[in-house]
Order: C-alpha cells, then sequence, then structure tokens
C-alpha cells in the first residue's frame, strides 16, 4: 500500500478487530459527493478579541504555561475573524473549523462549485481541496464491546511491578525517575491519534486522569460517547471504532501491578482524534491542526501524535521528498509552532524503512520537536522504521524506543506486543513527561536539548538512529547541573 505509517497501522487494528469477531468491509459512500477546501485568508483583523485580554481565548493554564517559559502571547493565538467565517456560512456551505495559528477555514459542501467561487472572495489568499469523498469505504462490520477484566496468568511478572513492560522503560533509564517520584505528576498530555476503543472500560487504565476527549473528525461523536455510557454502555462511536489510540494511551497511563505499568502513570491525559481510518487525505492535517490549537488552549504541556502522512488518495497532491523541510506541509507549519507556545510534541518517525518512501513523513519534519525512531529490544533498529534526515539536514529522527514487540493493553483489555514507531513514540512521551515534572522550570527548547544530549550516539548522530536511545536519569542529572 502506498499510505503513511498511520493508516497502515490504523488497518491492522481494523483487521485484528476481524481476527476477533469482526470484518473489514468496503461499503458505498452514502450520499452525494463531498468536497472539503480551506482557505487561507488574507488578514486577522482582531474584532471581539485583544490580546491584552487573552483569558478570552485560552484557558488560564494555557496561559500559565507560557508565562513560565517567558513566552507571550502573538496575533497567531487570536480567533479567526467571526464576520469572515460568517461570508463562508452564508453561501449555504458547513464551516467544519478553523485554525488560528494560520488563519484559515474549512468549509464543506456537495456544490464544488460553490467551494471553487468561494476562492474569489477578497478575503481569501489561496484556496485547496484538501478532501474529496470516496466511492468507497472500509469499515469494520461487527465489532465486540466486551473488555477482558482479568489478565492471563502468563502475562505477569511476580514480584515486579512493572510486569512485561520493565525493559522498555529501563532502556531509557527511566524506572530511576519514577523511583525518585518522576511519574508524570503535574503534567497535561494530549494524544492525537485514530480511536481509543474501550478507554474507559478496561481496568488497567481505570486509574488514569483522562480530562476530557474530543472528536475533531466527527464532533458529534464527542457528545455521543457521553451519551453512549449513560444509555448505551456496551455500544459505541467512531471514536471507538479502532484501539491504535488506546494502545498508544495505555503504553504512557497504564497501571497494572506485575503486568505493566505506563512511563507516566500520574500524569493527566486529553484523548484527542484527528484521523480517519477509513481514507487518507491532507484534511487530515486540518483536524489534526485544530486538535493540537485545542490541546494549546487547554493548557496541554506535551502532545503524543502517533501519526504520519505522505501520500494521499483520490488523486489530491502527495508530498515529495524535497517537500521535508518542516515549513512545506500544513501540518508541519502547526507542529513547527508548538515550542514557541511551551509544548513539547512527540512525534512518531513512520513505518516506511522497509518501502520504497522509506523516509520520514510529515509532521515528523517539522522542527523542534521529538521525532521519535523504532528499535527492538537489543537496541537495534526496527527494518521498518523511517530514516531521516530532514530535507534541510537537521538529524531525524531525535531519537529512539522500543517500537518493536511493545508492550501494549489492547482496546478489549489483554496485554498485546505490537510493533511500529507509533508505540516507541508513547513510552518517549511518557518519559518527558516525567523529566519535565523534575525539571518545571526548563522551557520546551531546553528540555528537548536535553533529551538529545543525553543520546548514547549525541556525539556521532546519523539518518537512522538520530542521536541515539535517551537516558532520561541522565538528562534529569544534568538538568540538575550535576554533569
Amino acid at each position: 500500500m502506498r499510505r503513511s505509517h498511520t493508516h497502515r497501522i490504523l488497518l491492522a487494528a481494523i483487521l485484528l478487530l476481524g481476527a476477533i469477531g469482526s470484518h473489514a468491509v468496503k461499503i458505498k459512500y452514502p450520499g452525494k459527493r463531498v468536497f472539503v477546501y480551506r482557505y487561507y485568508l488574507t488578514d486577522k483583523p482582531a474584532a471581539g478579541y485583544s490580546l491584552d485580554k487573552p483569558q478570552k481565548f485560552l484557558t488560564r493554564k494555557s496561559l500559565d504555561r507560557r508565562q513560565r517559559q517567558g513566552l507571550g502571547v502573538d496575533s497567531t493565538d487570536l480567533p479567526v475573524a467571526r464576520d469572515y467565517v460568517k461570508q463562508f456560512q452564508l453561501r449555504k456551505t458547513e464551516v467544519l473549523g478553523t485554525s488560528r495559528w494560520q488563519n484559515t477555514v474549512l468549509v464543506r459542501s456537495t456544490d464544488s462549485t460553490t467551494l471553487i467561487q468561494l476562492a474569489q472572495l477578497p478575503i481569501v489568499r489561496d484556496a485547496r481541496c484538501v478532501f474529496i469523498s470516496p466511492d468507497s469505504i472500509d469499515k469494520p462490520e461487527v465489532i465486540r464491546w466486551n473488555v477482558h477484566d482479568d489478565f492471563r496468568r502468563w502475562d505477569s511478572v511476580k514480584n515486579d511491578s512493572y510486569g512485561m513492560a520493565r525493559q522498555q522503560i529501563e532502556m531509557l533509564n527511566g524506572i530511576r525517575l519514577h523511583e525518585a517520584g518522576m511519574t508524570g505528576r503535574g503534567i497535561t498530555i494530549a494524544i492525537l491519534d485514530g480511536g481509543f476503543q474501550n478507554y474507559d472500560r478496561i481496568p488497567a487504565l481505570s486509574k488514569a486522569h483522562v480530562m476530557g476527549i474530543r472528536d475533531f473528525v466527527e464532533p458529534a461523536n464527542t457528545n455521543q460517547q457521553r451519551m453512549s455510557e449513560q444509555l448505551h454502555p456496551t455500544q459505541g462511536t467512531t471514536f471507538q471504532d479502532i484501539d491504535h489510540g488506546t494502545k498508544v494511551f495505555s503504553a504512557m497511563a497504564a497501571r497494572a501491578p506485575e503486568v505493566i505499568i505506563g512511563t507516566a502513570p500520574d500524569a493527566s491525559y486529553w484523548l484527542l482524534r484527528s484521523e480517519m481510518h477509513d481514507t487518507e487525505q491532507p484534511i487530515e492535517e486540518d483536524y489534526w491542526t485544530m486538535a493540537a490549537e485545542f490541546a494549546d488552549s487547554v493548557g496541554v504541556d506535551i502532545i503524543n501524535s502517533s501519526l504520519g502522512y505522505y501520500a494521499y488518495d483520490d488523486g489530491l497532491p502527495s508530498y515529495r521528498l524535497r517537500d521535508l523541510d518542516g515549513q512545506t506541509a500544513f501540518i508541519s507549519r502547526t507542529a513547527s509552532m508548538l515550542a514557541k507556545k511551551g509544548i513539547i510534541l512527540c512525534n512518531s518517525a513512520g513505518n516506511s524503512g522497509m518501502g520504497q518512501w522509506k523516509k520520514i513523513g510529515v509532521p515528523a519534519d517539522a522542527h523542534d520537536i521529538i521525532t521519535v525512531g523504532a528499535i527492538d529490544a537489543e537496541g537495534k533498529i526496527a527494518p521498518f522504521s523511517s530514516v531521516g534526515p530532514s530535507q534541510d539536514g537537521r538529524v531525524k529522527p531525535d531519537v529512539v524506543a522500543r517500537g518493536n514487540n511493545t508492550t501494549l493493553v489492547s482496546g478489549r483489555g489483554t496485554l498485546v506486543r505490537d510493533m511500529g514507531t507509533s508505540f516507541s513514540t508513547p513510552v518517549t512521551c511518557g518519559m518527558v513527561a516525567c523529566l519535565w515534572q523534575a525539571l518545571r522550570e526548563h522551557t520546551a527548547l531546553q528540555l528537548m536539548e536535553l533529551i538529545r544530549q543525553s543520546g548514547d550516539q549525541y556525539e556521532a548522530p546519523n539518518n537512522i538512529f538520530g542521536y541515539g536511545i535517551p537516558d532520561f536519569w541522565k538528562a534529569y542529572q544534568t538538568g540538575l547541573g550535576k554533569q
């Protein structure tokens, strides 16, 4: 398949569902063909908002994060002008959302002619089609929503609280941080993913502090999810169609002594769906951007994104290797802004190492983020792990972690071993949270540099391992000035 690592892993999750009682089936796309355009606006009037009163559009938690790092609020933080948005709504189209940081509006209609005409509005400087509904889509036919309350006896390691997850945490020297009391407490992590099946019903995740959920692909699901919990506890929504996000969540938040402990069990979490698993199109970059901006607004410290793109369906333009400069892709421009807002992004490098593409995708090419590759239990590179560098010569990936046979919890509550940079990333991300708990006075940029410096290949980085396996205890010691 010619799709990004995200789509392949999410498809694998769907196929796994087939093995446990459901089948991925191809169904005709319902209704008329749908088109979505992204409109880049000429300017951003501050009508109704002011940089002097940022509390009108950012939470106190978000402002405190910036203040702690000496960062101010600027014009990119102002919401898109409401009068501009109304000009699109008056044309009988549906506005799906906006991007504050990139000053864009996302508009949907079955009338492509109207969408093309909207590009001629005086307030529009550019417009791009980012979604064309496919003729058919892959959907799971039946999903079993039962959850295993107990792990199998062979999944446990007696008298070892870390159980089967010990090696993947020990490899990063993370257990020493945990033993010193750094378990992510006080740090908020947003997980941007494609589905969080049974995240709220799995005993191993029941003690995790979930601050909230949002579905940016199908926003109605956010409310439907809450309704289904109350009225139909055995049913789910698209938010729960697959368990890729559940596995990612478990790598950080799981708490099942002698079976699995996550890398940041005491952190707080937002679960945000930005990925469509039935098609791969540029609109997912907009959903991702909307989710990242939401995470910023509610005061998130770290974002885990086990997602990436380079090839799109339905004839929409795909990326070329020369585009991997951290600024060409819409999603990468967003990602490159996160550190300036005081947020650390941990993003998967991709799983294209054995394919024709081989390279990282977007936003793994972004500036000032931690891009994570995958290794096995012996520290050897996983053959699927995408390679760098970025097109402008920056070291990518930044670091590597266990991503081959990573210990995780599935959407059915069972212990599984899975592979992909999708899972080396949250293993790393959780440790970033623990380190930032310990070194709260450090900025996002300073903390990321400490992590790179702790890598076992910092003196001689390459385009496969990056700066190598990070040593989070070493990073902590360096941050305290003890090394």
